[in-house]
């Protein structure tokens, strides 16, 4: 690994701290689940940098899939928080 992918984990990494925080401390539903969504999405980004590091495409798969599976859960969340209104 060179530089960059070290400077790009140490970005990411401050990005779930901080969609992390949100999530704990948002003042309402809706911000956290914006910051579980924000959250996903850079994890799946991260499988997708990891399928180009060690070039397995298997990474590809399970970020398509972890994909799917995370905006299942937002859909499923909103609609809860809709309903609880």
């Amino acid at each position: 690994m060179n530089v960059l992918n070290y400077i790009y984990f140490i970005l990411v990494g401050f990005g779930v701290l901080f969609s992390f925080l949100r999530m704990l401390l948002g003042p309402t539903s809706a911000d956290r689940l914006a910051a579980l969504d924000t959250l996903n999405v850079v994890l799946t980004g991260t499988i997708v940098f990891l399928a180009l590091v060690f070039k397995n495409g298997l990474y590809l798969d399970i970020a398509l899939v972890y994909g799917l599976l995370s905006f299942v859960e937002t859909v499923l969340i909103a609609r809860y928080l809709e309903g609880k209104k």
